[in-house]
């Protein structure tokens, strides 16, 4: 258990936590979430004892172990996966270490042997006999083959090298777990394996992530930095959002009844109760949502985008046909032979052996690039849109600001036009004069929807658009996706997006291409095996 009290933390004129008050208890999985920059991670660090407080303490039950997810790539190069997983728990790598420093010394003495007894002990105690089975167990579970278990970690790719770490952090059983964005780089099969490991997880476990399906998978309770302090909620993500906008609703409605409110607040309650997906979380949190009263759920001041998209008109029938398109990009074949009919009114995510083999497709349609062979034709009534995962050109003037970026792109040279769009992306007042050069990731990406959405296409092509985005922005795109009346072609990692938004998924690669006409889970029933769960 960690139990937070009076934690105060600033920098500069800034102050980032004002007197934090928060206990975290085993069994449960608590979704940290905030917007950027309002110190998830910062938060994460100060628990793990990286960063100290400038005031109130940070306490951990006796005998506790904590584990943390560091994404640093690089620390172990020359050190073999196994091993790397191993040394997560640093009680057993230290034992192992000096019982071989024991057994090595060729003048092993009396004292050498009643040692090497007392590690023996301490050996078994952590089921130190277990430990490459164990940790074989983690790899395998997240993809990581027994023939790269020998290997130095600077033999691996770098998507391979994310599942290790996540699997040092996982290893030996800590007692409690920080995560700090876990599923990046994972693949789907990774993901539902840690998925699924969490949720019969019965330690603390404290995971900061921008996957809305995987909070709403893992966790039992949603921990909201928001003005420097931490309010605690029971539920998922989803629960969580849809809890503080009811109550923002009904603050705003002053006429409303104190009754009428609390039959919408049961009806809530009593729908999320049923929609729990894990048999755990599920039990708990029915208990934990039936005692809710309406005063505990709070009105969220986060802010968020407005995205919508029009079609200025409506396509006809004929909207895209693709025939045997290849590309070989830097002498490696990423698209062969591609052939597909797109229909009005389809939402198709592209899936690919890599993310360069859609990116590519993508280019080819928009015209940026050519192909090596084959050809497309875009229906004469479409109008198209494009969100590229690369938006750097867009952004290479450093002397403009964003009302005259945007300016650019907008049917309207008014400023006061100009500036709306810019006020959906949360860019008003000062902001709205910022110059480009300074922006974030984040940023960029909302400037670039700004411009989307003065085209009024009736297709939408999106390249990764909740790249570099915070929780809040990812559901303000998701949502205006979902309410798009005219055809999108997108690519994406986030689960809960193309779940929402597909009716249709297309593989394409260098194999050529596979046409699923179904729902996103559908048709991961048809490719992915039910997985099962390694305890170590």
């Amino acid at each position: 258990m960690i139990t937070v009290a009076g934690l105060s933390l600033g920098f500069g004129s800034s102050k980032l936590f004002d007197d934090v008050n928060i206990k975290f208890v085993p069994g449960n999985c608590y979704g940290l979430i905030g917007a950027n920059g309002a110190g998830k991670s910062t938060f994460l660090k100060i628990l793990a004892g990286d960063i100290t407080s400038h005031k109130g303490t940070v306490n951990i039950t006796p005998g506790e172990r904590i584990s943390f997810l560091r994404q640093d790539h690089f620390s172990f190069n020359d050190v073999p996966v196994l091993t790397t997983v191993i040394q997560g728990q640093p009680r057993l790598s230290q034992v192992i270490a000096e019982k071989d420093a024991l057994y090595a010394k060729p003048d092993f003495s009396e004292a050498d042997g009643d040692r090497a007894g007392e590690l023996e002990i301490l050996f078994a105690d952590l089921r130190g006999w277990e430990a490459d089975s164990d940790a074989g167990a983690l790899l395998e579970g997240l993809g990581i083959g027994t023939e790269l278990h020998g290997k130095l970690m600077r033999e691996l790719k770098d998507t391979e090298k994310v599942k290790v770490l996540l699997a040092r952090a996982l290893f030996g059983q800590p007692d409690i777990l920080l995560l700090d964005e876990p599923t990046n780089h994972l693949d789907i099969d990774a993901i539902h394996w840690l998925e699924n490991f969490l949720a019969e997880y019965d330690k603390t476990v404290i995971v900061v992530s921008h996957d809305r399906h995987f909070l709403n998978q893992v966790c039992t309770h949603m921990a909201d930095i928001d003005f420097g302090r931490i309010q605690l909620y029971t539920g998922n993500y989803d629960f969580w959002y849809e809890s503080s906008q009811l109550a923002l609703r009904q603050s705003q409605d002053k006429l409303k009844k104190n009754t009428e409110k609390a039959e919408e607040l049961k009806a809530f309650i009593a729908r999320f109760s049923a929609n729990a997906s894990k048999s755990r979380q599920a039990t708990s949190r029915k208990k934990q949502l039936e005692k809710l009263s309406l005063e505990e759920i709070k009105p969220s001041t986060r802010r968020y985008p407005f995205v919508g998209f029009k079609a200025e008109r409506e396509a006809g029938d004929k909207l895209l046909q693709v025939e045997n398109l290849s590309k070989k990009v830097d002498g490696k074949q990423v698209l062969d032979r591609v052939s597909f009919t797109l229909r009005k009114g389809d939402k198709a995510v592209f899936v690919g052996d890599t993310d360069i083999a859609v990116t590519t497709l993508f280019d080819i349609l928009m015209g940026e690039i050519e192909p090596d062979s084959g050809s497309f034709s875009w229906g004469v009534t479409t109008t198209r849109s494009y969100f590229p995962k690369d938006n750097s050109t867009y952004f290479s003037s450093k002397e403009l600001n964003l009302i005259d970026w945007l300016r650019q792109y907008s049917p309207d040279q008014n400023e006061n036009f100009v500036r709306g769009f810019l006020g959906r992306m949360l860019f008003s007042g000062d902001d709205a004069t910022k110059k480009t050069h300074v922006l974030s990731g984040g940023e960029r990406v909302r400037c670039m929807l700004a411009r989307m959405m003065m085209i009024d296409a009736n297709v939408l092509l999106l390249d990764g658009p909740t790249n570099h985005l915070d929780l809040e922005s990812i559901t303000s795109v998701n949502n205006g996706i979902i309410k798009f009346p005219g055809t999108v072609l997108f690519s994406s990692h986030d689960q809960q997006f193309i779940q929402t938004v597909a009716n249709r998924v297309i593989e394409v690669g260098s194999g050529g291409v596979s046409d699923y006409d179904r729902p996103y889970d559908e048709y991961l029933a048809t490719k992915k095996p039910s997985l099962g769960v390694a305890r170590a």
